[in-house]
């Protein structure tokens, strides 16, 4: 494994949940791992404030373009995400401060059968679209219907999902094509849910909506920014709605304060840097460790106009690494994979190309509670020893730590082990090659 630099969602593995202070079968909240940390009833979620003011612009720079506003024929590509992610709420929304937690935002609640073989959302009564009329359970089957049609991302990410009908007023069940997968059920949640109404009518130019054709007619939505203005490739400004249906709403609260945010799209990654040392943009994200050490040596930051900060993201971990296809033979072997994690100078790679900003990542959970530490015990050895002779007897013994290279002497111990290794398993060395 190499180290830390982008940010990946992690998919775990977990038990069903108990239902918390609601009726039988439901629940407000779905974790991956446990159950979720806030209970039932809970105000706010605890890294936000609840009375901060609303007002203000923020100015954001995307790489990218955009030609359309339709998100079943555009997917989330070109930077559109950014702001279409603020028109539409989806069933479910993550809290950040948990790994694999979601809790009811269109929906208020959440059951599933213990096969995991569909699972069904009640919707909150008082969704709204901007125009006033209810979220419905058709809304969300024609999102689905639509999306899986046009959208080869969306069909890939809700393929296991075989059926889906509304099973009450307020109800909507998906049935899956397999059981035993405890993920779908988030999976699912994801869902951005479009106007079926808005979408079946006709448009201003009084000719009937096709939702399988791009648009830049402004979309109507459920969340808390709508459309403001916008200049085709170049800009797009989403103003916060007055009224938003779900402004009062648990995990809501304390959050989508701006008035307005405004997208401006570079097609270069270096002009998008320009424009953020003009003063064109408020705020960016950089995981690029070169620039980070390198390109933030100009007046503003000196002056203390531009602020850098780390923020880590504990509910995702942080990995970026080399992972072995397990398919393939040749790297079924552990010996083979040892030996290829001894070869790898990760300290000199760290040193001349990452200017010394990466950690060497141990699990891949690095960054979470999930990770791994010291020796197995407790629940978590108790389930390792049930495998019997699948997990290796060093796990029980000898605490994992990557080799450490970074000096000549280092190196050359490291490889010689490594030769070893690949020897053990099968390989000879001829002729300058295995």
């Amino acid at each position: 494994m190499i180290g830390r630099a982008a940010c990946f969602v992690v998919a775990l593995y977990v038990g069903p949940l108990p239902a918390i202070g609601q009726e039988e079968g439901w629940r407000h909240g779905l974790a991956l791992i446990g159950a979720p940390e806030y209970e039932h009833g809970f105000r706010h979620f605890d890294y936000v404030n609840p009375d901060a003011p609303k007002g203000g612009l923020v100015r954001m720079g995307v790489q990218g373009t955009f030609d359309n506003f339709n998100l079943v024929v555009s997917g989330v590509k070109g930077g559109l995400e950014a702001g279409i992610s603020r028109v539409y709420d989806t069933l479910m929304t993550r809290s950040m401060d948990e790994v694999g937690t979601v809790y009811g935002l269109l929906a208020e609640a959440v059951r599933y059968p213990a096969d995991y073989s569909s699972v069904t959302y009640r919707l909150n009564q008082h969704a709204r679209w901007h125009d006033g009329r209810p979220v419905t359970a058709e809304d969300v089957i024609f999102s689905l219907d639509w999306l899986k049609t046009y959208s080869p991302l969306y069909a890939l990410h809700y393929k296991n999902v075989s059926e889906v009908k509304k099973t009450g007023e307020r109800e909507v069940t998906f049935t899956f094509n397999e059981t035993g997968n405890r993920e779908l059920p988030q999976i699912v949640g994801q869902l951005p849910v479009l106007p079926k109404h808005w979408w079946e009518a006709t448009g201003p130019d009084g000719k009937p909506r096709n939702i399988g054709e791009t648009t830049l007619e402004p979309p109507l939505g459920s969340g808390p920014y709508r459309l403001k203005s916008f200049e085709a490739g170049r800009t797009a400004s989403y103003e916060r709605v007055s009224g938003y249906w779900g402004e009062s709403l648990n995990v809501n609260r304390g959050q989508h304060n701006l008035d307005e945010v405004r997208y401006e799209y570079f097609r270069d990654a270096t002009v998008l840097l320009e424009a953020f040392k003009a003063d064109r943009i408020d705020y960016r994200t950089e995981n690029i460790a070169r620039q980070w050490a390198t390109a933030y040596d100009f007046p503003a930051v000196h002056y203390g106009r531009v602020v850098r900060e780390e923020f880590p993201l504990r509910a995702m971990g942080v990995m970026q690494a080399l992972v072995f296809n397990l398919q393939q033979d040749r790297f079924k072997d552990e010996y083979v994979r040892r030996a290829f994690n001894l070869a790898f100078d990760f300290e000199d790679i760290n040193r001349t190309l990452f200017y010394g900003l990466y950690d060497r990542i141990d699990s891949f959970f690095f960054g979470t509670d999930l990770a791994a530490t010291g020796l197995p015990e407790g629940r978590e050895l108790a389930i390792l020893e049930s495998l019997g002779d699948k997990v290796p007897a060093t796990v029980f013994t000898e605490p994992y730590r990557n080799p450490i290279n970074g000096t000549n002497q280092a190196v050359r111990d490291n490889l010689r082990q490594a030769m070893r290794l690949l020897e053990e398993a099968g390989y000879d060395l001829k002729g300058g090659g295995w």
